[in-house]
């Protein structure tokens, strides 16, 4: 399967995204329906970012045609300072390399104002392939849906105003031509950094994420998480672009790389790289269709499940925590956990604990683990999924001196619905046990015996 993973740890914005999709292999000429219906062009250079050669993609416009001084927007380079009556001013500081001449200008802000509904009519204007303008309406939906939601608008009566200037629409339009040029099966992102501290607009002050930017992250199918440096490293654009495209994983999937490239943004940090890194190879399950497995029959298969293994070494945990840690650990999310008496440094005797969980769940787990236990680090092993099987649970009814008990029973398939296990469930078996003076195990024995003889009889 060939896969695109988008690497996110200093954030992404509009060229980046399309910055990097180039370095990674895309054409740039695929770039000219929107120099067609704009009177824009993109420059492709290249900078250097704290000793990395990134590829740089900046959209200019005729100096004739432009009106870059009036606003001042763009989605570039995280150098945004937030000022505008209704939307968000993105100041961009021009530092690129780029050799540009004559009157052309970074087409920041530059263009017609547009609104939603306008957007939408000039994308489906393009003649772009169905695939294209789909990628492109879908983040311009997510864009105009947090604008409306942050503004209290309806969708049609959204007016944009940064992203719906011509730098705006190259830059989306124009990341998705170069997605469609590269064609991978599946795209990925892994947690985009959306930077910290404060950003100023009209309204007041307000934290990092902007609120556009945080409207989007809750229709987006990836996670942001906060820093590394307090400024805003994600931006709207960006935010929506990688929303439209791309399915949120916890880390780069297992991958064949094949190509790797790395889009600038403006700004220089002193200790991170302002890049958003690209990466195409084969490999990368896909874990939507994982989930289909579940309800998709193959003969003889078990169903692809993702998990996050968690360890840790205790050498003085006492009794009375390690028994509770099944409890603990299940309730923030914690599908199995395993105690294994261990031998440690020094031969002192210790407890290997395992704990299965989904992905997701693994950071909570681990804290959990470390304040159950003290111990002063958790690590995650190498496996990223198991196979489990399709399972069902069936009532077993017994009839003892005239009075009757219900057992539940676990039964195990696969997902061609073959059965090959059937377990009556502990807990209801003891029950019944102490309420008849029956053994737990022919109690077991019974339940079990009525549900394999109900199921080879359908």
């Amino acid at each position: 399967m060939r896969t695109l993973v988008f690497d996110g740890r200093t954030g992404a914005a509009g060229d980046m995204i399309c910055a990097a999709l180039i370095a990674a292999g895309a054409d740039p000429d695929v770039l000219a329906p929107v120099s067609d219906a704009l009177p824009v062009r993109y420059e492709v250079g290249e900078t250097e970012k704290n000793g990395i050669r990134a590829t740089t993609v900046d959209v200019l416009v005729d100096g004739d045609n432009g009106t870059a001084e009036a606003n001042g927007d763009h989605d570039h380079g995280h150098t945004h300072d937030h000022d505008h009556d209704h939307d968000y001013n993105h100041t961009h500081v021009h530092t690129h390399e780029s050799g540009t001449s004559g009157s052309d200008k970074p087409a920041e802000g530059a263009g017609v104002h547009r609104s939603y509904r306008e957007v939408v009519d000039l994308v489906e204007s393009m003649d772009l392939s169905d695939a294209v303008e789909s990628t492109a309406l879908d983040a311009f939906e997510l864009l105009g849906r947090a604008e409306a939601s942050v503004h209290g608008t309806d969708l049609d009566d959204t007016h944009f105003h940064e992203v719906g200037a011509d730098d705006a629409i190259a830059d989306v339009v124009g990341a998705a031509l170069l997605l469609a040029d590269l064609d991978p099966d599946r795209v990925v992102t892994t947690p985009v950094a959306a930077g910290g501290g404060s950003v100023e607009m009209s309204h007041g002050t307000y934290p990092v994420p902007a609120p556009a930017t945080t409207e989007i992250a809750t229709r987006a199918d990836f996670r942001i998480v906060g820093g590394p440096i307090d400024r805003e490293l994600l931006t709207p654009t960006g935010a929506a672009i990688l929303g439209a495209v791309a399915e949120g994983v916890d880390a780069v999937p297992d991958l064949a790389v094949k190509r790797a490239g790395y889009g600038a943004g403006d700004a220089d940090f002193e200790r991170h790289p302002n890049v958003l890194r690209a990466l195409v190879g084969d490999g990368g399950h896909d874990a939507h269709a994982d989930r289909a497995h579940a309800d998709r029959a193959r003969d003889g298969g078990l169903v692809h499940d993702d998990i996050a293994v968690l360890e840790t070494n205790l050498d003085d945990a006492a009794p009375e925590v390690l028994g509770g840690l099944q409890e603990t650990l299940s309730r923030a999310g914690a599908r199995d956990v395993t105690i294994v008496p261990t031998t440690m440094k020094k031969s002192r005797p210790g407890h290997l604990v395992k704990v299965i969980c989904k992905p997701a769940d693994a950071e909570a787990v681990a804290e959990r683990l470390a304040r159950e236990t003290g111990t002063l680090g958790v690590r995650q092993s190498g496996a990223s999924h198991r196979w489990i099987a399709e399972r069902e649970f069936e009532t077993a009814t017994l009839r003892v001196d005239g009075a009757t008990h219900e057992v539940a029973v676990k039964v195990a398939s696969t997902t061609g619905g073959e059965v090959y296990d059937v377990s009556g469930e502990y807990d209801d078996a003891a029950a019944v046990a102490e309420a008849t003076g029956l053994p737990i195990r022919e109690v077991l024995w019974r339940a079990e015996a009525e549900v394999r003889e109900r199921l080879a009889g359908e």
